[in-house]
């Protein structure tokens, strides 16, 4: 190696990514820093979305796809009685019902239809591929998007605290599990409509976010060394 070169570091990131971020706005953060241009995450969070985002460089790319695989676990809330285009926050409310019926029984009975294997539709504001195009740019374009239904494992799916119209939740799920479906199709089960409030991801397979540090403190980390 000549005095020029700098050897590429092959390491697996654990990152929190902040809210408003793409994970694509990690990665470039990751490659900045580091000098390198080998670098890619370990599944997309959409901007909304905070948490574990693991970003590998070098030759560890070469294990994303079975990071991919891996069991993940979300926190976050789901809000009653209003829908979203995008599922999420990303779109104005719409459709508003009256939730001063709905009881915490029915909101825990609910969870019971959403738990193994189920079926979901990815939203039309989401990073699937249609004829080679992102289904989120033809969303927004106004195009027509018809999506594929897929089969998703639910581990687990608990209420950890419900003042409405929020109701917190934490979810374990296989791989390709969109929350913000599950959101949509909880208020289609209740019959009041609901979109995701907020969402985090706190694990991927055996990696935590509580051992994640942000962007900010990952490049002080490496500017350092």
């Amino acid at each position: 190696m000549s005095a020029t070169e700098i050897p590429q570091p092959d390491l697996v990131l654990c990152l929190d990514k902040p809210y408003h971020w793409t994970s694509f706005d990690v990665v470039k953060k990751v490659r900045r820093v580091l000098k390198m241009k080998k670098v890619g995450h370990a599944g997309t969070l959409d901007p909304l979305a905070t948490g574990l985002l693991i970003v590998c460089t070098g030759k560890k790319t070469k294990t994303i796809e079975s990071l991919m695989a891996d069991e993940k676990e979300y926190s976050g809330a789901i809000s009653l009685g209003a829908t979203t285009a995008s599922y999420d926050l990303e779109t104005e409310l719409e459709n508003h019902q009256d939730i001063s019926g709905i009881t915490e029984t029915q909101i825990r009975q609910t969870v019971k239809q959403f738990l193994g294997t189920i079926t979901q539709t990815p939203p039309i504001h989401s990073a699937v591929k249609v004829d080679g195009k992102r289904a989120y740019d033809e969303a927004r374009k106004g195009n027509e998007v018809v999506l594929k239904s897929r089969q998703v494992f639910i581990k687990e799916f608990r209420i950890t605290k419900i003042e409405l119209p929020l109701v917190f939740f934490n979810i374990v799920c296989s791989k390709g599990t969109y929350i913000r479906t599950i959101a949509n199709d909880f208020g289609k089960a209740l019959h009041c409509g609901a979109h995701l409030h907020a969402l985090r991801r706190e694990r991927i397979g055996n990696y935590s976010v509580a051992n994640a540090v942000t962007p900010e403190q990952f490049e002080t980390q490496f500017s350092s060394k």
